[in-house]
């Protein structure tokens, strides 16, 4: 297929609610509202396919985007094509996939971590940050989490919305795998208050930190 026939596909799967709802996060006019399983569904059908998945993030279109990382070899991405991606993200769903279909996948996700923990891109810092909070979960080895929690506590309550998002994640994170510094993150949370009125539907832990915390502590028994 190529980038035509697919945005032609994409157009004709848009979804009014779907679109009504992304609209609200600014991808107005940029986005026909597909659904996530269609999306899915339709990257199965093309398959692996870098250059085609490099021309449709190229249309600036959400959903060409957000299909564009189901098909992209990450291997095959150099350090710098990597990062024109992710400074290019106009939209946080795009982010979102980018970093967990992509950059988790990238062989130089470190190097790539370190850089942009070190920058003031909003979208490279929101990147750098949820592979920090990966790491957290998963590889903390050689992590400075005293280190790590005096940014957050000196830079979360200004840091950029998209950058709060995944900062936020590394301090719940540290919160609920640390038993040592776990008293400090909750209240770090409660001082910057970031999060504490998000509304959350029933039934969903709310993002705020220290609830986060202590209901993830909670069902783990730790």
């Amino acid at each position: 297929m190529t980038v035509i026939e697919i945005l032609k596909k994409l157009e004709a799967l848009g979804d009014e609610k779907v679109r009504t709802q992304s609209n609200r996060r600014s991808a107005a006019g940029k986005q026909f509202g597909v659904k996530l399983g269609d999306l899915r569904g339709l990257a199965k059908k093309i398959k692996t396919n870098h250059n085609l998945a490099l021309s449709l993030w190229e249309t600036g279109n959400l959903d060409a985007q957000l299909l564009a990382t189901l098909l992209i070899k990450p291997e095959a991405l150099s350090i710098d094509e990597m990062e024109r991606l992710v400074c290019s993200v106009a939209f946080e769903p795009a982010a979102d996939w980018l970093t967990s279909y992509v950059i988790k996948a990238h062989p130089e996700k470190e190097t790539l971590r370190l850089k942009w923990m070190a920058v003031d891109h909003p979208m490279a810092a929101r990147a750098g940050w949820s592979l920090t909070a990966e790491r957290i979960g998963s590889n903390p080895n050689g992590l400075d989490v005293d280190a790590l929690l005096d940014r957050i506590e000196s830079e979360m309550g200004s840091a950029a919305p998209e950058v709060q998002w995944t900062m936020n994640f590394a301090l719940a994170g540290i919160g609920i795998h640390f038993r040592e510094h776990r008293e400090r993150a909750i209240a770090i949370g409660e001082s910057l208050g970031v999060y504490r009125d998000y509304p959350c539907s029933k039934g969903c832990t709310s993002p705020f930190a220290p609830i986060w915390i202590r209901e993830m502590v909670r069902r783990q028994g730790s």
